[in-house]
């Protein structure tokens, strides 16, 4: 159904319809993190030393996308960070879970039944992941069928609203179930667009948003040079931890990207508690 009007006496027409479908679990997702209380932070960074991994990379033909970087840098980052690899449930009686390992979702861009939508998958042991197991199961979700590889997402369009809003509420208050439903972490990019900073809560304690990478100055030294850098921007729920920790990881973040190793694509973090962490 279709109803047009117009707005005062000589505004545009328009055309209202129904919400479509399609964007069905959007609604439902944004309903179930309304107690989400969001902090954002942002920092810059060198990546020179993933795009040089990249490019040595591409000379024995593989590809990594800069979210691969991300996702396996990140997950070491939030296994070395306990009380922000955390969830959080409940209003009365509030728990947090902390869980020992790290699952990463991420949001893709798809297009279903003509209508472009948002599609998340959840990576899990991300913290146990080479780059290579990262990149491919990035690459299956990018190249399969909608129906395949997100099909919880496409149930939900079937189904009347209250009834999808209700499930999906019901199965994340499971804080045990919340790690593949919702991941540990979550990572979303508009890098491929002239976007430069992207701030997004995707319904875990940590959101991490991806800009793109654009020479701009940076001052090392006493010297100003032109870098590769990205804006990172990171989404806190304060519920769960606070600025000083969000803090912590978004730095760790960074040091990760910039201390990748281009040769052997291992990386120590040097986490703010003093401890070294080790990932290959």
């Amino acid at each position: 159904m279709t109803s047009t009007g117009t707005t005062g006496t000589a505004g545009p027409h328009a055309s209202v319809i129904a919400l479509p479908r399609q964007r069905r679990h959007t609604l439902h997702f944004l309903s179930s993190v309304r107690q989400f209380a969001p902090v954002f932070l942002d920092t810059e960074v060198d990546m020179s030393a993933v795009l040089e991994h990249r490019a040595k990379a591409r000379q024995d033909d593989t590809r990594y996308s800069v979210v691969s970087y991300v996702l396996y840098c990140a997950a070491r980052v939030l296994v070395a960070h306990p009380e922000a690899n955390a969830a959080i449930s409940g209003r009365r009686r509030p728990r947090v879970a902390r869980y020992a390992s790290a699952a990463g979702k991420v949001a893709f861009d798809r297009t279903v039944d003509g209508h472009r939508v948002v599609l998340t998958a959840v990576l899990p042991g991300l913290d146990r992941a080479s780059l290579d197991e990262v990149q491919h199961n990035l690459d299956r979700y990018r190249a399969a069928d909608a129906a395949d590889a997100f099909p919880g997402a496409l149930k939900m369009h079937q189904l009347p609203v209250p009834v999808g809003r209700a499930l999906l509420r019901g199965a994340l208050r499971s804080l045990q179930r919340r790690p593949s439903l919702m991941g540990t972490f979550a990572v979303s990019s508009l890098g491929h667009r002239p976007v430069d900073g992207f701030y997004s809560v995707g319904g875990t304690t940590v959101t991490l948003g991806l800009g793109r990478i654009a020479p701009r100055p940076v001052v090392l030294g006493e010297h100003v040079v032109v870098r590769p850098t990205m804006r990172l921007s990171l989404a806190f729920d304060h519920r769960v931890i606070d600025g000083a920790e969000a803090a912590d990881v978004l730095a760790d973040v960074k040091d990760a990207l910039e201390g990748f190793e281009a040769r052997s694509g291992a990386l120590v973090l040097p986490l703010r508690n003093g401890r070294n962490s080790e990932g290959s």
